[in-house]
């Protein structure tokens, strides 16, 4: 069997040891706005795959919500009374925390950046459409990548622009194979998935497959945060 066949044969492996039964997707909305809460409310409570299971005022109110109720996906305000949203997201996540989705009216890259540090895996301003909002808590529920190619672009722009960009020692990359080092070094540089597939010659399967264990390695809740990884860790060197 070839190096290509076993490869795809452990893709299909892990996709079927990991399915899951379909069950609607436990939300908690956190926001200190009661406009924008109502009107979150009011579109979760008429989506029949969402349950909406709570809503919190402030950063610390959302972070004892979720760990009582343990939400899939927190949808979270940056700015609150208190404990503000990034504090409270850096709280929650992690191997076994709910995805955080930050809704902000804010979208300064420092923003973005702080927010994904902490954990997030998405980041939205609250003039989107609540259609587009909806989407992107479906996207986050499936551990997909809600940020695009070209958008994880920009945000390796914005860290190469930095003061101190130096890398720094990510001891996780010591338990990746070199197939997971080459995976992670082309998604740093904002490629696709098929784009991947065609440069390692390998398929779109195992570049998911690839993926799945780079999450649980590293510690990542998406793409974003694989990004992050590959610039802070050296893979990754973006020219100024």
């Amino acid at each position: 069997m070839s190096n290509y066949e076993v490869e795809n044969y452990e893709a299909e492996r892990y996709e079927a040891d990991h399915e899951e039964p379909q069950r609607p997707i436990r939300v908690l909305l956190a926001d200190d706005q009661p406009l924008v809460l109502s009107a979150l409310r009011m579109l979760l409570n008429v989506t029949p795959d969402v349950a909406l299971v709570g809503e919190a005022a402030s950063g610390a109110q959302a972070v004892r919500m979720a760990r009582e109720l343990v939400p899939d996906v927190v949808v979270m305000d940056i700015r609150m009374p208190g404990m503000d949203g990034i504090e409270a997201t850096a709280l929650l996540t992690g191997a076994t925390g709910p995805r955080v989705i930050i809704l902000t009216t804010f979208d300064e890259d420092d923003n973005i950046y702080r927010a994904l540090r902490a954990g997030a895996s998405g980041f939205l301003v609250k003039d989107m459409a609540l259609e587009e909002i909806l989407g992107a808590i479906r996207v986050v529920a499936s551990g997909d990548a809600l940020i695009a190619p070209s958008v994880t672009r920009r945000l390796i722009e914005e860290f190469a622009g930095r003061p101190d960009p130096a890398p720094r020692p990510t001891p996780q990359l010591a338990g990746i194979t070199d197939r997971e080092r080459q995976v992670l070094t082309l998604v740093g540089r904002g490629l696709t998935n098929a784009e991947i597939a065609d440069r390692l010659y390998i398929s779109g399967a195992t570049v998911k497959t690839h993926l799945a264990r780079l999450f649980a390695k590293l510690d990542a809740h998406d793409r974003a945060q694989l990004v992050i990884v590959a610039y802070e860790s050296g893979l990754v060197t973006p020219s100024r």
